[in-house]
C-alpha cells in the first residue's frame, strides 16, 4: 500500500471516530447547548444542611479546655440578652430620638480614645498615636464634649486599641477561651487587658467622668445601654447549632487580625 492510500484509510478512520464520539457527547448537552454533568448525580436525601456543617466543625476548631463553663455562661447570655438587654435596647430606641442616640454613642466613644491612646503609645504607634490625640482634642472642643464627631468629616481615622493587643503586640499568648457572662467572647489575655482598660479610664478621669459616674450611677446603666445599643451581634442570629463554635472562632481569628495590623 502506498503512503498516499495509507494517509487517506488512516483520516478517514478519524473522521469516522470523531463523528462517533461527537455524537455520543451530543447526548450529554443540555438543549441551550451546555453540559449538565450533575443530571445523572444521586444524593443521600438522609442528609440536611445539618451534616454539612458538623462537618465544618474541624475547620472551625480552637482550643477551649473551659468549654463546659464557657457554653453555660454562653446560654446565661443568650438568655439575659433576650429577656433585659434587647428589651431595654427597644425601649431605649423608642423614646430617644435618632440625634440623641447618636450623640450618646459619639460621647462615650469619645471617651473611650483615651485607652486607645496609651495603648497606640505603649505599641510604638507614633502616627496612630498623633491621630488619637487629634481626634480627642477636636471631638472634645468642636463637638461639645464629643457629642459631635467633627474628627472624621476631617479625615482623622478612628482606631480602636485595648490593652489586650498590646499585650498580644508584644507577644503574649491569648491563654484559653472565655465566654464572660454579659461582655460576650474573650480570653485570659484580653480579660486582663479589660481590667487595665477600666483602670486606666478610671485613673485618667477625662472631663471628670468617672466621678460624676460614682455620683450618678444612672450613667453606666446608659453607657452600658448604648453599648449593647451599637453591637450589632444577635445571639440565635447565625441560625445555626454550632453557633458556639461559629462565634469562637469569629472572635479568635479577628484578634489576631486587629493585633497584626
Amino acid at each position: 500500500m502506498s503512503k498516499a492510500r495509507l494517509l487517506r484509510s488512516l483520516s478517514a478512520g478519524s473522521v469516522l471516530c470523531l463523528a462517533a464520539f461527537q455524537a455520543s457527547w451530543a447526548e450529554n448537552i443540555d438543549a441551550d447547548g451546555f453540559k449538565n454533568p450533575l443530571q445523572q448525580l444521586q444524593f443521600n436525601s438522609q442528609q440536611d444542611v445539618f451534616e454539612f456543617e458538623r462537618a465544618t466543625l474541624d475547620a472551625l476548631h480552637i482550643s477551649d479546655p473551659l468549654e463546659q463553663w464557657n457554653r453555660r455562661v454562653y446560654h446565661f447570655n443568650y438568655r439575659f440578652d433576650q429577656w433585659v438587654f434587647l428589651p431595654a435596647v427597644r425601649g431605649y430606641s423608642t423614646v430617644t430620638p435618632h440625634f440623641i442616640r447618636k450623640g450618646v454613642s459619639n460621647f462615650f466613644s469619645n471617651l473611650g480614645e483615651i485607652p486607645t491612646l496609651a495603648n497606640n503609645i505603649l505599641q510604638l504607634k507614633g502616627h496612630r498615636s498623633m491621630e488619637t490625640t487629634a481626634r480627642i482634642l477636636f471631638n472634645t472642643i468642636l463637638g461639645i464634649g464629643g457629642l459631635w464627631d467633627p474628627a472624621s468629616k476631617m479625615g482623622l481615622i478612628k482606631h480602636k486599641e485595648d490593652f489586650g493587643q498590646t499585650l498580644g503586640f508584644y507577644g503574649v499568648p491569648p491563654g484559653p477561651y472565655l465566654m464572660l457572662p454579659f461582655l460576650g467572647p474573650s480570653n485570659a489575655r484580653d480579660t486582663g487587658g479589660i481590667v487595665a482598660d477600666f483602670s486606666l479610664d478610671k485613673a485618667v478621669d477625662w472631663m471628670n467622668m468617672a466621678e460624676t459616674s460614682r455620683r450618678n450611677p444612672e450613667i453606666y446603666g446608659l453607657q452600658i445601654v448604648d453599648q449593647r445599643y451599637i453591637t450589632k451581634l444577635r445571639y440565635g442570629q447565625l441560625n445555626s447549632p454550632f453557633e458556639y463554635e461559629k462565634i469562637r472562632y469569629a472572635y479568635t481569628k479577628a484578634r489576631e487580625l486587629q493585633i497584626a495590623e
